[in-house]
C-alpha cells in the first residue's frame, strides 16, 4: 500500500466513504467545493491510501504552521474491521512526520468511536484531553464528546 495526493477523480471515494452510514456518526462529510478548497490550499493535503484500488483516506491540515504541529483532520478505510487500520494509521503517522515535518502529530475523535480510540492509544498517540458535548452530529441528533490525541516527534522515533 502506497499514499499518494488526492485529485478531483477521488472525490466520489472520499464522499462514498464520509456519507457511509458506519462513518455517519464519527466522521463529517465536505462537499466537493471544499474538497477542491482544500486541493489548492498548500496548508492542506489530501492523501489517498492504495494498492491497485483506493483503500482510505486522510486529510492533513495546517501544515507549515509555525508551530510544526499537523493536525491528521481526518480518516477512514474503506473496509471497517479488516486488520487494515493499524497498519494505515502507521503509515499517516510515517507521513505525517517524515515527509510533511511535523514535530506533533494531532487528531481528535468521537468519545463514541471506541475502535478509533483504541486504535490511536495502541499506535503511541497519547490522549491529552476531551471537550464535553463539543461536536453536534446531526445522524445522532444531540452533541458528543470530543477527544483529542497527540504526538511529539520524539516519541514517534522512539517506536522504532
Amino acid at each position: 500500500m502506497i499514499l499518494r495526493p488526492a485529485t478531483a477523480a477521488d472525490f466520489g471515494f472520499i464522499r462514498n466513504l464520509t456519507t457511509h452510514p458506519d462513518y455517519a456518526p464519527y466522521i463529517g462529510d465536505d462537499d466537493e467545493g471544499q474538497l477542491a478548497a482544500w486541493l489548492a490550499d498548500p496548508a492542506v493535503q489530501i492523501v489517498i491510501w492504495q494498492d491497485d484500488r483506493p483503500a482510505g483516506f486522510a486529510i492533513y491540515r495546517e501544515i507549515g504552521n509555525g508551530s510544526g504541529r499537523v493536525e491528521l483532520f481526518r480518516l477512514a478505510l474503506g473496509h471497517i474491521g479488516g486488520g487494515l487500520g493499524r497498519p494505515f494509521l502507521t503509515a499517516l503517522t510515517d507521513h505525517g512526520f517524515d515527509a510533511l515535518g511535523a514535530a506533533r502529530l494531532w487528531l481528535d475523535a468521537s468519545g463514541e468511536n471506541l475502535r478509533a480510540r483504541h486504535l490511536y492509544r495502541s499506535a503511541g498517540f497519547t490522549e491529552e484531553g476531551r471537550l464535553r458535548q463539543h461536536w453536534y452530529r446531526p445522524c445522532l441528533g444531540r452533541n458528543v464528546d470530543l477527544v483529542l490525541y497527540g504526538m511529539l516527534r520524539d516519541e514517534w522515533a522512539a517506536r522504532g
